[in-house]
């Protein structure tokens, strides 16, 4: 009899023991990954510096290389040089016009004067005729000049804001000879080095957040109506000494449509054809790997 109950006890024991330890410690499981960037060449060129190897940490916007950019800095030189060339064209319509201005002021006091005389009789009327004439004639000579100049500076602005924008291009294009980092992050690997040559889209480096890491999981029907957006939950990994490292992560992704079962997942219900995955954004202290395991309870 004290068999037997010695016997169920242990039984118990290990029941217990087997549920606390099986597939009931976790809802689901995946594995880590992080926002990955392969950075390119902008330009066309030979890369003059690229300094740069993996596992290095970069900021965001930080130069890590250039390309050559003589040929362009050349255009852009070339450029400048011809729209300086074009604003000395810009006619100084003031100045221009001076001369049947100044003119036209002297017709004008002639023609006050010899008004003067007419009135006293010491002056015909046929003086003061082509007195207003000749003013008539000068005033539009001025309007006719003065438009003529004005459309001539009008076709200069316009060729002077097209080297501009060219300009402006090449500046840009020059910018993107500078090889930067768009994100922080790890650098995963180096495609180039200095001294090859670079045609745009040509691959130079991948550089990774690992600031946040993501653990891809999967669940199944049943447990997708149990989870929602932004929910917390308890992520764990094995920290390598036989224990589990605890992390708290935040639903950010739920997929919107099923699929099957990869292969190198488990599942909390092993027998289910489609899953859902999902997404959990976990701080990483450091600790984190890109690939490695971890389990997720809701």
């Amino acid at each position: 009899m004290k068999s037997f109950r010695l016997l169920t006890t242990l039984s118990v024991i290990l029941l217990m023991y087997s549920c606390s330890n099986g597939s009931d410690e976790y809802d689901a499981t995946g594995s880590f990954e992080a926002t990955e960037i392969i950075v390119s060449s902008q330009a066309n060129g030979r890369i003059l510096l690229l300094e740069l190897s993996e596992g290095d940490q970069l900021e965001k916007g930080q130069e890590v290389g250039v390309i050559d950019s003589t040929q362009l800095y050349l255009q852009k030189m070339t450029l400048l040089s011809n729209a300086k060339g074009v604003r000395a064209q810009q006619p100084d319509i003031k100045t221009q016009t001076a001369a049947l201005q100044d003119q036209i002021k002297t017709l004008e006091r002639e023609k006050e004067r010899i008004g003067r005389l007419v009135s006293a009789n010491a002056a015909n009327q046929k003086q003061l005729d082509d007195i207003e004439s000749q003013l008539e004639v000068t005033r539009s000579q001025l309007s006719a000049q003065t438009s003529t100049l004005q459309k001539s500076s009008a076709n200069i602005s316009a060729q002077s804001s097209t080297l501009d924008i060219q300009i402006a291009q090449l500046e840009d294009q020059l910018e993107k000879t500078k090889i930067t980092s768009p994100i922080s992050g790890t650098v995963l690997n180096r495609y180039a080095e200095a001294g090859e040559l670079a045609t745009m889209g040509t691959p130079l480096f991948k550089v990774a957040d690992i600031g946040i890491m993501f653990l891809r999981a999967y669940v199944t029907n049943d447990q997708l109506a149990q989870i929602k957006l932004n929910d917390e939950v308890t992520v764990r990994v094995d920290d390598g000494q036989g224990g589990m490292k605890l992390y708290k992560g935040q639903i950010n992704w739920i997929s919107d449509k099923s699929e099957f079962t990869p292969k190198t997942i488990q599942t909390k219900n092993e027998r289910a054809n489609l899953v859902y995955a999902l997404k959990i954004a976990v701080p990483n202290d450091g600790f984190l790997k890109i690939g490695m395991y971890g389990e997720v309870k809701f």
